[in-house]
């Protein structure tokens, strides 16, 4: 008889339950940093891109994506893309048919995303936040085509964590400046005077239209330093 919960005791976990639960959701988030770690490390330098899952195969954007994948890949850079459809088909895409790895950092969402075909290695998430980690994380450089409120949440992301110092600076490339230079123009013209941001945080960035440009922007960023971070950076990074 004594084995039987009295009633506080049933009221006591059953309170706790949602705690309980939310606690042992840890090691979940936990196995999905471990594993893009152990994935991601090895594999540099690279280049994460992103763009709408809504773009078209016929469309320029979706075809400006995987040129410009491609040239990445045969210049020695690993491309990563959100592994779904559209733009991160295009740039998986790209990689897959260049000589370096093709990566997919895929995430389950309420409306399935379903995962394109063009990935040497496929990693999935149930959190965006970590997902989010793996992109920042290993890039050399953030290209950023086209897209929506998904899209702008990446481009942010970067941004506050190079102007925070939170990461070490990378080439941060728009491409497709008919489509940008609306938020450019509202940057320079409405956050530069209110002072929420500095008139040199826009340095942060740069516009290239063409495929090889981006390729070349990349390059030049580095040719002074090299691909490896410096001991400062790796620390930066470690924390990140």
């Amino acid at each position: 008889m004594n084995d039987i919960p009295n009633s506080e005791c049933v009221d006591h976990l059953a309170q706790n339950a949602p705690l309980s639960r939310e606690s042992w959701k840890v090691f979940q988030i936990m196995s999905e940093f471990v594993d893009g770690f152990e994935r991601l490390a090895p594999i540099w330098p690279s280049v994460s891109i992103f763009g709408s899952a809504r773009t078209h195969r016929d469309n320029p954007n979706y075809q400006k994506a995987e040129e410009i994948s491609r040239l990445l890949s045969d210049s020695g850079f690993a491309v990563v893309s959100g592994g779904g459809p559209g733009i991160m088909e295009a740039a998986n895409k790209g990689a897959f048919l260049g000589k370096s790895p093709s990566i997919g950092l895929n995430i389950q969402l309420p409306h399935e995303q379903l995962s394109n075909e063009y990935q040497d290695i496929s990693l999935n998430f149930k959190h965006f936040f970590s997902r989010k980690v793996m992109f920042v994380k290993y890039a050399s450089a953030y290209v950023v085509l086209p897209g929506g409120f998904g899209t702008l949440d990446e481009l942010a992301e970067i941004l506050t964590l190079v102007q925070t110092g939170k990461t070490r600076r990378i080439p941060i490339i728009l491409v497709n400046q008919a489509f940008w230079s609306g938020l450019l123009d509202w940057f320079k013209e409405t956050l530069c005077p209110e002072g929420t941001i500095n008139p040199e945080d826009l340095d942060l960035l740069r516009i290239c239209d063409e495929p090889q440009d981006v390729v070349n922007a990349i390059f030049d960023h580095y040719e002074s330093r090299g691909f490896e971070p410096s001991s400062k950076e790796k620390e930066i990074l470690l924390e990140l």
